[in-house]
C-alpha cells in the first residue's frame, strides 16, 4: 500500500536526518585520521556516564556541563531537542490527555539504581481493585522518558478509555546505564506491583504488560524473566512495532526499500541502538536483550502485537508472534498499512493512528475478563 500522503514531509525529513548523520559520523572518522588536526580527538569507544547527580548539584550548572565529555554533551542536547520535538508533536498532531490520579512510587532493585514507577488511576467507584498493566516507553532505549508529553498523554488516554491502570515503568537510559539495568528495573518494578497490588488498588489477577519499540523489547524480556523466576500470573502482553533481535537477523529492508532509504543507513541505525544499549555485541544474542532468541517461548502470555508496514521492525513483530504461536502461545499480529514505526503518535491528524489507540484498549480490556 503506498505510504499515507501524512507522512510525505517527515518522510523527507527523516531521511536527510539518517544521511547528515551518516556523513557526521564519516567526517568525525576522517578527523581522528587526519594527522594535523587540532587536540586530542576522543574515540568513540569512550564516552562515560554523565556526571553523578550529587556532583552536578554540588556545582555550578557551568561547571558541572564543563564536567561533561564531548559525548555525553552530545547526548544531552539531542535528549533536548527530542523533548522538544515530542512536545510539538503533541501540539500539533497529537492528542492531550485527560485528568487522572497518578501516584509516583520508587522501586529499589538489588545491586541496581532504583527506578520510579507513576501509577495512572482510572475513576472507580468505591475501593474495587482494577486491572493493570506494567508499561515501557520506547526511544531506543537512549531516549524518552514517562514525562515526555505524547507518552504522558498516551497512557492518560490509555488509562480512562480501556479502564485499566497503567504502571508506567521510568527505567535508565542507555549508554549512561546498559543491559540488563533496564531488565532488571522492569522485572523489578513488576515483582513490586504484584506484592503491592492491594496498596495501590490494583487485582493481581489480572495484571498485564505493555511496550512500544524498545519498550515493546523490555515487555517482552520481562515476562520470560518472570517465567524463569517468579512465575507471576501475566494475563496479557501487548508489544507495539516491538524490537526483538538486536542482532538484526530478522530486520525487514524492504520497508525502507520502499522508501529510497539505503539499505546501509537502516543498518547503521539498528547496530547503533545496539552498540549505545548492550555491553557487548555477543549480548545481542542473550534472550533478556533479544527475546525472539529464548530457547523457549513456552509459558507466556497472550500476545497482541501491533506492526507497521513502513517499519524494519516489522520482521521482528512478525517472527515473534510465529515462534509464540509454535510455543503454543494465543499470539495475534496486526500490520498497519502505509505507515511508519511512530505511528501512534499522531491521534490527532491520522486515523490509521486513532484505530490504532482503540486496537490497544481493546486489547487492555481484555483483563477485565
Amino acid at each position: 500500500m503506498p505510504l499515507d500522503p501524512f507522512f510525505e514531509e517527515r518522510l523527507r525529513v527523516h531521511r536527510k536526518y539518517m544521511f547528515d548523520q551518516a556523513m557526521g559520523a564519516v567526517r568525525t572518522r576522517l578527523t581522528a585520521l587526519w594527522p594535523f588536526s587540532r587536540g586530542p580527538v576522543v574515540p568513540a569507544a569512550a564516552p562515560a556516564a554523565a556526571a553523578p547527580a550529587a556532583d552536578a548539584k554540588a556545582k555550578p550548572a557551568g561547571k558541572a556541563k564543563a564536567a561533561l565529555g564531548p559525548h555525553a554533551r552530545a547526548r544531552a542536547r539531542h535528549r533536548r531537542a527530542a523533548l522538544a520535538w515530542d512536545r510539538t508533536e503533541l501540539s500539533t498532531v497529537g492528542t492531550p490527555g485527560p485528568d487522572v490520579r497518578i501516584t509516583e512510587h520508587q522501586v529499589a532493585v538489588a545491586g541496581l539504581p532504583s527506578v520510579r514507577v507513576r501509577i495512572y488511576h482510572p475513576s472507580v467507584a468505591g475501593d474495587a481493585p482494577v486491572p493493570a498493566v506494567l508499561a515501557f516507553f520506547g526511544g531506543a532505549f537512549r531516549i524518552g522518558g514517562i514525562d515526555y508529553p505524547t507518552t504522558d498523554a498516551a497512557y492518560r488516554r490509555r488509562c480512562v478509555d480501556a479502564h485499566v491502570a497503567i504502571a508506567a515503568v521510568d527505567y535508565a537510559l542507555a549508554p549512561e546505564h546498559r543491559y540488563p539495568t533496564q531488565v532488571e528495573q522492569g522485572y523489578a518494578a513488576l515483582d513490586w506491583l504484584f506484592a503491592s497490588a492491594g496498596e495501590v488498588g490494583v487485582d493481581p489477577s489480572r495484571i498485564g504488560v505493555l511496550g512500544i519499540s524498545a519498550g515493546g523489547s523490555l515487555a517482552a524480556a520481562v515476562t520470560l524473566v518472570n517465567r524463569d523466576r517468579a512465575r507471576h500470573p501475566l494475563a496479557v502482553q501487548v508489544l507495539e512495532v516491538p524490537v526483538v533481535d538486536l542482532t538484526g537477523a530478522h530486520m525487514d529492508l524492504g520497508a525502507m526499500r520502499a522508501l529510497r532509504i539505503p539499505r546501509f543507513l537502516t543498518v547503521r541505525e539498528l547496530r547503533s541502538v545496539a552498540r549505545t544499549y548492550l555491553a557487548r555485541p555477543t549480548d545481542a544474542r542473550e534472550p533478556y536483550a533479544s527475546p525472539l532468541r529464548a530457547a523457549s517461548h513456552e509459558d507466556l502470555p497472550p500476545a497482541v502485537i501491533l506492526t507497521a508496514e513502513y517499519d524494519p521492525l516489522r520482521g521482528d513483530g512478525d517472527a515473534y508472534g510465529a515462534a509464540l504461536r509454535r510455543a503454543g502461545v494465543d499470539a495475534s499480529v496486526v500490520r498497519y498499512m502505509g505507515v511508519t514505526h511512530d505511528t501512534p503518535i499522531f491521534t490527532g491528524a491520522l486515523p490509521a493512528a486513532r484505530r490504532w489507540h482503540d486496537d490497544v484498549v481493546a486489547a487492555l480490556r481484555r483483563l477485565h475478563a
